[in-house]
């Protein structure tokens, strides 16, 4: 350890480039694992799922595209478009106090929705990691069609 601190110097100094970056990645993870920790949302698993739908059941919000959601969606869930979702909605603003569930496809475009509720006054706010791929990749039961 000690032969390792003594000739630390010298590879920075030879390794500059690679040192800047490596501290610079680093950085980029420590900032994004710090914000995920302070949302005010959380990523559920599709295990995590199951267990707050047999406690708690919450209102599950899909925002796939409608061809996604009408070949495979979690059993349950309401399907909304993107671009229709309104968190003050007369419908969406009675379940304020009860969690909600936000996923889509892949879970890539769930985390503005979340926001969004969470800004909205929504208290329990989940989204769901990977989507409904995540949810169809732990052979979870998977509901076809319009409803």
């Amino acid at each position: 350890m000690n032969d390792f601190l003594h000739k630390l110097p010298t590879f920075v100094g030879n390794h500059l480039a690679l040192c800047a970056l490596f501290v610079i990645i680093l950085l980029a993870l420590l900032v994004m694992e710090f914000s995920r920790l302070l949302r005010k949302y959380k990523e559920l698993t599709p295990g995590g799922l199951t267990l707050l739908i047999n406690r708690e059941n919450p209102l599950l919000v899909d925002l796939s595209a409608r061809a996604d959601f009408e070949k495979m969606h979690v059993p349950g869930a309401r399907h909304v478009l993107p671009s229709q979702f309104d968190p003050e909605h007369k419908d969406l603003a009675r379940a304020r106090d009860l969690p909600v569930v936000v996923m889509d496809k892949d879970g890539r475009g769930s985390d503005k929705a979340a926001q969004r509720l969470v800004k909205a006054g929504f208290t329990k706010v989940y989204t769901l990691g990977g989507g409904v791929l995540a949810w169809q990749q732990a052979q979870l039961p998977l509901a076809k069609g319009s409803k």
